[in-house]
Formats: structure tokens, C-alpha cells, sequence
């Protein structure tokens, strides 16, 4: 395989910050060559943002369609080799389907499908295919992120008593009071963004980084959501409470119209022996919390810290990485993976993770509109 791995963008042209960061992220280690793609709906401006970006314009395809057609007309060693799926989420199971029927990799941003029925299909097609897949949660490349996983299994908190996963943002809040400006973001279309728009964006992220972090499984839930107006048809807030493996409880809560909030993103697990703590917002720090012994701060590119960090960490201590580096260690796995090379499987999330996120997000809709009742995960 040459050094370099064939990539192409279906989405993610001119100034969308999605596109910018898978960019920019798959550039970080030196992996893969942008050769092609379909950037948006405008040909035009899919050309120019090409000269922009120096990728050749005959790699550039009016539509998707057009792109897996031209794309299998090259030969093996030309044809691009794995594909970034930046669309709106409606268009993400038939492009990713498409992709891996047609032999390509897929990179995909989450959620993977619209429904959990899609992700089923979606996981057999994958199967079949023998294709590497990856889903970008992007916060499970953060080093420290990855080293409390790696202490975590390693023992350090004993038995987990309870988990706390927060996501809140406060972006939809000067949007969703007026019916006009509401209707324009494509977030709160359920034809565009799904049956959950809080829980779906967003809290699938906290969702993920519990399971991730400890090993553990939500096995069912109970959902309380916010529409904040009658005539609004999609959840911009809402509180989960979870069940796990071993008797572990905890809470998911999740809001996009938590006014003045960022990007909170932030997760607590506390054991037996000690716990610890997490903020997106402040990636570098991992706090240790004890009742005996005074808390503790982990930091990334210190050799005290786990094979797994270490391998997603760039830069000597001291120096922060930040959200372009925890989304270039996620391709980094996938570039691994595509090689045929040996690599950690928490190096990425894959296929498993979209199905539990879809299974999750319509959990929690059937959870609330049911009455606020209990559901369970499938296993």
C-alpha cells in the first residue's frame, strides 16, 4: 500500500467546521492524501473550494452518484480507498451502504443511521464487506480520555458505584424562540436530523464515553425531554437516568439551549476506591478523587501514562492538544486498520459503537413519550 491512503470528502466544503476539522485531522500524521470528492450540492463551488484546497478538479464529482461511478471505473490502485461521510445525518446510511457495497472504507460522523432498523442493515452490509469502518466520536481520541479507560480496566476506581456524562451547549437558545429562525436549522428537522435532536447530536457523545471509558453497558434507561414549545417537534434538553452492568446507576443529561454554554462535555465515574473526572472543555487534565489521599492530576505525554495515551499523544508535556488531535488519533486507528497494521481497538470507534448509539437514542424517545417509563437496551 503506498504511504499515503486515498481519501475522499462526500460533504464537509467550504467553511463547515465539520469539514475543516476532518480535514485538518486526517492530515495531522501524515496518513492520507484528500484526492476527490463530492464537497456539496454546488458544482461550481465544489471547483473552486478544489483549487482552494489543492485537490484535482477531475477528481471532483457533481453528485455521489456520479462519484462511485467514475471512482470504479479507475483502476485498484488509483481508485480512492476510503471515503469521509460530513453529510446532514438523513444521508449518512445511504452513502455509507453505497461506499461499503462498492468496496471503499468509510470514515462516517455520527449518528451512522436514522434509525436503529438502518443500523442493523448498515452492520451486515459492513460484515459482508470485509471494509474498515470507523464512526467519529471524536472525544474518545483525547489522551486523557484514554488513559482513565486504560485505568479503569486496570483497576484504580474498584467497583464502579455510579456514572455522571454531561453535554451541554447552549447554541439553539437564541434560535428556538422564534418559529422562523427555528424552522431554518436543519437540527430540528426530523426529515433531516432523526427522531432526537438533544439526545441524538449530543447526548449519544456522553452515552459513548460512558461505555467507552468504563467497559460497562447501559442496559435500560429512563428519559425525560424538554421541546421548550408545543409547536417544536424535536428535544433541545433532557435528563436520563441509566442502569448498567453490576448494579451500576448514573445519569445522562444533555441540553443545546443551556444559555452561555459552549461545548460542556464532562464525565465523573466514582468507585469503590477512588474517582475520576473529566472536562472536554479542559482536555489536559484528568482529576483522580480520593477519601483518603489528595486528589490527583494526570497530564498527557508523561511516561507515567498508558501505552494507549501515549500513542494518541504528539507533543512533550506541557504543550495542549486539543480537539483536531483527538480527531486525528481516530483516523490515525482507522489508517492502521486499513493497512492491515496492528492497532488497539479502542484506537477508534467502529461500527458496534453506531448501532449502540441508535439503540440508545431511540430508547430514550420511547422512554419519554411512553410516560417517562423504563427501556431496555438490547444486549
Amino acid at each position: 500500500m503506498p504511504k499515503k491512503i486515498r481519501l475522499g470528502l462526500i460533504g464537509g466544503g467550504g467553511d463547515s467546521l465539520i469539514g475543516i476539522l476532518h480535514r485538518i485531522a486526517s492530515f495531522i500524521n501524515d496518513n492520507y492524501q484528500i484526492v476527490g470528492g463530492v464537497f456539496s450540492i454546488d458544482y461550481e463551488g465544489n471547483l473552486e473550494f478544489a483549487n482552494e484546497i489543492d485537490v484535482p478538479t477531475d477528481r471532483v464529482y457533481k453528485d455521489f452518484d456520479t462519484f462511485i461511478e467514475e471512482e470504479m471505473k479507475l483502476p485498484e490502485d488509483q481508485r480512492i480507498q476510503v471515503c469521509s461521510v460530513l453529510t446532514p445525518n438523513f444521508l449518512h446510511y445511504p452513502m455509507a451502504r453505497k461506499l461499503l457495497e462498492n468496496g471503499f472504507h468509510v470514515i462516517c460522523e455520527k449518528p451512522m443511521t436514522m434509525t436503529l432498523e438502518e443500523a442493523h442493515e448498515l452492520q451486515a452490509i459492513h460484515r459482508a464487506s470485509g471494509k474498515v469502518f470507523a464512526l467519529t466520536h471524536t472525544y474518545t481520541g483525547y489522551p486523557m480520555v484514554r488513559q482513565m479507560k486504560e485505568m479503569i480496566k486496570a483497576g484504580a476506581l474498584g467497583k464502579i458505584h455510579k456514572v455522571d456524562a454531561r453535554y451541554y451547549q447552549g447554541w439553539i437558545n437564541p434560535v428556538i424562540h422564534d418559529p422562523e429562525q427555528r424552522a431554518s436549522v436543519w437540527r430540528l428537522d426530523p426529515e433531516k436530523a432523526g427522531i432526537s435532536c438533544c439526545m441524538g447530536d449530543i447526548g449519544t457523545h456522553a452515552f459513548n464515553m460512558i461505555e467507552y471509558t468504563t467497559g460497562l453497558k447501559v442496559k435500560s434507561l429512563l428519559a425525560d425531554f424538554n421541546y421548550l414549545y408545543d409547536d417544536n417537534v424535536m428535544d433541545v434538553d433532557g435528563n436520563v437516568l441509566i442502569r448498567l452492568d453490576s448494579h451500576v446507576k448514573g445519569v445522562i443529561r444533555a441540553s443545546q439551549v443551556a444559555t452561555g454554554e459552549e461545548n460542556g462535555l464532562a464525565i465523573a465515574i466514582y468507585g469503590e476506591k477512588a474517582a475520576f473526572r473529566w472536562e472536554q472543555e479542559k482536555p489536559n487534565f484528568l482529576y483522580k478523587l480520593s477519601d483518603t489521599e489528595p486528589t490527583q492530576i494526570y497530564k498527557p505525554g508523561h511516561g507515567y501514562n498508558s501505552e494507549l495515551s501515549l500513542a494518541g499523544t504528539k507533543l512533550p508535556p506541557g504543550h495542549p492538544e486539543g480537539i483536531f488531535d483527538s480527531m486525528a488519533n481516530i483516523y490515525l486507528g482507522a489508517a492502521k486498520a486499513i493497512r492491515g497494521q496492528s492497532y488497539d481497538p479502542a484506537e477508534y470507534p467502529t461500527m458496534e459503537d453506531g448501532v449502540r448509539g441508535l439503540n440508545f437514542v431511540e430508547a430514550t424517545v420511547a422512554s419519554h413519550k411512553g410516560g417517562n417509563v423504563w427501556i431496555d437496551l438490547e444486549d
